[in-house]
């Protein structure tokens, strides 16, 4: 087999001089030619596990076949029959623990570079004004869709198609969810959100912001109003660690960060309202792709930046790119550390105080468990820490839903087809997670929209 057949097209990216003082996307994108020589790299091969393991089975297999021949509108109208955002998915999936992670390549060389030729498809449509062609045969049931993040964008797209009239209820002033206000725009920029959410009312969903179920709207008012509803509120809750300091300014969980700087521009200040501080130095408590996005965050912010972890880099949840760039931008990794208390002074945080830890016997995770070492206990100096252990599902919402059925953990109980145990309403994505991928769900949201037709139906 050829060279250029083994190693993938490499992605342009931006300088780390440059990006380290900007918000700009860090991957330039391909060319077409470059598009065109990775899709080529694709073996057709007979089985396609691709396509298996990729959460909404995309056609992998065709669209880069189609990409390969330059008919990139037909590779856009192929992805989107089963992905509503693709130039979002293309950009933040996992794609290595997934379609990349089986592809037949792979075992000889680099797997195909899927994602970043999907985002180039997206982006090629966008930029060329090629939309999806599709009838819609109207019906009269109404479903109302309670969040606007990945698993509500999909179940609203797939129900919209089959011709019901979808109103879609977000809280905050701008829809997308953890698409708006959780990924730095250096991975995912907002006008390619904006240009990806544009479509749900293009195709007719209606999408009413500044929307609180429960406080401007009851539940109940839905419940007679609508035919149907899902649940699509996402994980907004944040974990937070338990110890003594957590309540000392300086003190973030990585949403209120990630909110401020990505929904609130707080990097542009003043002329944006929102400030955030964060100091010379700061503490990021997580490996995992949020905490990243946090700790490259602070950087861009003037930060030298330390992400302190229990465990090591190659226990890290984090995507290898994202550990990649992180790395490339000066971003301290202090390994097998563990947090005990947050120091202060006058209220504000002045430090940490973290144990030593070693690696022992596998957990449920599956990765080894890290164990306290006795009496290695050590301070580090630090003007802000930033906690990203992962979240849950609002509290809040689920008290105002009477009656839902939840885990002690908040989690959303669902069966099979995600129906809850509230008859007509059905429920996807973090919000019966506790926390899992655009992707994921996305795949959700078309299950439930499948659910939730067939319960129309009767």
């Amino acid at each position: 087999m050829s060279a250029n057949k083994v190693k993938r097209v490499p992605m342009p990216e931006l300088a780390v001089e440059e990006r380290v003082k900007t918000f700009d996307e860090v991957p330039l994108g391909y060319t077409e030619e470059q598009a065109v020589l990775e899709a080529g790299r694709c073996m057709q091969c007979g089985n396609a596990p691709c396509i298996m393991e990729c959460p909404v089975n995309i056609d992998i297999k065709m669209f880069l076949k189609q990409v390969s021949l330059k008919d990139f509108k037909g590779a856009f109208l192929t992805i989107k029959k089963y992905n509503p955002i693709p130039a979002i998915t293309g950009r933040v999936c996992p794609q290595e623990t997934q379609c990349e992670g089986v592809c037949t390549l792979g075992k000889i060389g680099d797997a195909t570079n899927i994602g970043k030729v999907e985002s180039f498809v997206a982006d090629w449509a966008r930029k060329n004004n090629v939309r999806e062609e599709f009838d819609v045969v109207e019906r009269s049931q109404k479903v109302a869709v309670i969040g606007s993040g990945p698993a509500s964008i999909s179940c609203a797209v797939d129900l919209r198609k089959s011709g019901y009239q979808v109103v879609m209820y977000e809280a905050l002033h701008k829809a997308g969810g953890v698409l708006q206000y959780g990924i730095p725009e250096f991975r995912l920029p907002r006008d390619v959100v904006d240009a990806e959410l544009s479509y749900l009312s293009d195709i007719g969903v209606e999408i009413r912001l500044n929307r609180i179920i429960g406080q401007n709207v009851s539940f109940d008012e839905l419940r007679d109003e609508y035919d149907a509803i899902f649940v699509g509120t996402g994980a907004g809750a944040p974990l937070f660690l338990g110890i003594d300091g957590e309540k000392l300014n300086g003190v973030y969980s990585a949403n209120e960060f990630l909110i401020r700087v990505n929904l609130m521009k707080a990097y542009k200040f003043p002329e944006y309202d929102t400030p955030v501080r964060v100091g010379g130095k700061v503490g990021v408590i997580g490996a995992g792709n949020v905490a990243m996005d946090a700790a490259r965050s602070a950087v861009r912010l003037g930060a030298e930046v330390h992400v302190l972890y229990r465990r090591t880099k190659k226990e890290a949840p984090v995507r290898v790119e994202e550990m990649r760039h992180a790395i490339e931008e000066g971003i301290n990794f202090v390994e097998l550390v563990g947090p005990v208390r947050i120091l202060g002074e006058e209220g504000w945080v002045k430090g940490i105080e973290l144990v030593k830890m070693k690696l022992g016997k596998p957990d449920k995770s599956g990765r080894p468990r890290p164990v306290p070492v006795r009496g290695s206990e050590f301070t580090m100096d630090l003007d802000t820490v930033v906690v990203a252990l992962g979240t849950r599902p609002n509290r809040l919402f689920l008290s105002r839903v009477p009656g839902l059925e939840t885990t002690d953990k908040g989690i959303i109980i669902v069966g099979d087809d995600l129906a809850t145990n509230i008859d007509g309403v059905f429920a996807g994505g973090d919000a019966i997670s506790g926390g899992s991928t655009v992707i994921l769900a996305l795949g959700e949201g078309r299950k439930a929209a499948k659910s939730i037709e067939d319960y129309l139906a009767g």
